[in-house]
Formats: structure tokens, sequence, C-alpha cells
């Protein structure tokens, strides 16, 4: 999802960045793919300076191997480049009146979003979902609660495709009521179509924090540490981060948030609140958690 802005506006930017305050060219070589597979390839060999993934678990994989700092989550920033919301794409004019995610279990209803097993996306739209009924008392999290939701929503959802961005391309032909998606996704939609792109923000949803780290063992194979430490930098910078918002990212410094932006939710939550990855993962994820046990019948475990 960060393909148009990175190509478009911030790897321009950071070469004109680049030439200015040294006086040097700079070249880029991108790959694009799912944040999962990325972080599989990268793992297995793929030759990678600097790594921009969806989820925390993903860069975490690239630490185990080797490959990143145990530390790259220091700084202000904690290893973020990029923030996004959680919501629900609509037909134009919002002709089923959908306004929560309680809307999404009505009968008949069609829902999109991708499938958590191969989309690192579908595991933020999940998670939102679960999270606002697991958090809907925030002092006394409910599990079962959240099961149940999250099975009724699913009993809705008429397909699943490998990825976000495809879950968007089929939505836009036409299937589905309700497609559940990141916001900059729809923004990215409207800024290339000129058209709506129509979307609701539920009033509980999740913060998309998206990571990004060097990898140590490529930047001293190339010898290009100081490159790959300011692009990094330069991500965070106030130029690349209006840039991200033009693109329909949230900025990490809300003072650049662009005019007009939808508010945010008044019950905004983030994986920090339900828990961090490593719980969410073993609850929902893992064999005999939440979703495993949707398709098999098999009873998670409690938290």
């Amino acid at each position: 999802m960060v393909r148009e802005a990175f190509r478009e506006g911030i790897l321009p930017g950071f070469a004109a960045f680049w030439k200015r305050t040294r006086g040097r060219e700079v070249r880029f070589e991108e790959s694009y793919n799912g944040s999962g597979a990325q972080s599989r390839a990268i793992a297995s060999g793929f030759d990678a300076d600097v790594a921009v993934l969806s989820l925390e678990g993903d860069i975490d994989r690239l630490v185990k191997e080797g490959l990143v700092d145990r530390d790259w989550r220091s700084g202000r920033s904690g290893g973020l480049i990029s923030r996004s919301l959680v919501v629900i794409g609509v037909r134009a004019g919002n002709p089923k009146r959908i306004g929560d995610w309680e809307d999404l279990t009505r009968p008949g209803l069609n829902v999109l979003y991708p499938d958590p097993k191969t989309s690192g996306g579908a595991r933020w739209n999940i998670n939102a979902i679960y999270g606002a009924r697991l958090l809907e008392d925030p002092k006394r999290p409910d599990p079962e609660a959240a099961r149940e939701f999250l099975a009724r929503v699913q009993a809705n959802v008429v397909n699943m495709d490998a990825s976000g961005r495809q879950s968007m391309a089929t939505f836009e032909r036409g299937t589905g009521d309700a497609v559940v998606t990141y916001e900059n996704e729809l923004l990215l939609q409207r800024k290339a179509t000129g058209g709506e792109a129509p979307y609701v923000v539920p009033p509980a949803t999740l913060l998309i924090e998206g990571p990004a780290a060097i990898v140590e063992t490529s930047v001293k194979r190339h010898g290009n540490r100081e490159v790959a430490a300011a692009f990094l930098d330069y991500l965070r910078s106030d130029e690349a981060q209006r840039i991200l918002a033009e693109y329909g990212f949230r900025p990490l410094d809300s003072r650049l948030e662009p005019p007009g932006r939808v508010p945010l939710p008044p019950r905004l939550f983030t994986m920090k609140d339900l828990g961090g990855w490593k719980r969410i993962n073993k609850d929902v994820y893992d064999p005999g958690g939440v979703w495993d046990s949707l398709f098999t019948r098999a009873k998670g475990p409690k938290s």
C-alpha cells in the first residue's frame, strides 16, 4: 500500500534531499509485495537495505535471523514511519446505512476483507473488529464476546483475497456491500481517480502503525549504511510525513495532518491496548486460536 507514495513522492523527495545536502545522486531498487512474503524473502536472502513492512512481527522475523538489530524500535517513533486507520469502505451514498462494525453482522450484508493467512493488512482489519468488541469496556476485556462478534462478521464475508489491494479491486468491480480496509487505501483511490471512494470510520477502531528498519547485513555488504540511515531518518521527517499524508496516511505528528481529514474516532486503540502482537497472534491466529476456531470449530485458548 506504500507503492504509489514511495514511487511518486518519497523516493524522488529523498533523491532531491540527498543531492541538495550531500551533492550526490542516489539510485533506488524497489520491491513491493505482501509484508509477510517480503519478510520471508529477505530472511531467505533477498537483497534489501531498508525493510518497510506492515507488521511488527515481520521485522521481528528478521531480528531472529540476525539481519536487523534488536533495538530497531529505539528512538521517539518506536520504529514506525506511518500510521493509518482501519475503516469500512461503502458504496456511493452508503445505501446500506453502515455506520459501525455491528452493521457488518446484519443478515444479507456482503462483506469483503483479505485472508489473514496471506495478508498483513487482513490482520490489522480483523484485529480492529475483534478489538472493538474486546475493549468495549476497557476495564473488563471480554474475549468470548469478541470471538462471537468476529464470527458473526465472518459469516457475512463473501470473498477473501490474498491481499488488501486485491480485496479493494474486487470491491471496485462491484462485489460486496462493504470492504474492511486501510483508510489510506481509499484515500489513494480518491487521489488516483478523482472519485469519491466513500468510507466510514467506526467509533472504535484500530490505529495502524507501519514499521521500517535497516537490514544490517545488507548495508554492511553494500557499504551504504550512511545513505540507508539517512533514508530511514528522512521517512520520519516533516517533509516525508507530509508526502505520506498526501497519499492518505496519517502523519506521526498530528500537527502535520492535512486540513479536512476525518477526525480520529473517540475510541481509537492500538496493538498495545490489545496486549501486543505476540498476544494477539497467540489468541487469534495461532493454531487453536479464535481465527482457527471459526473454521475448525476447535475451542481456542481463553485469555
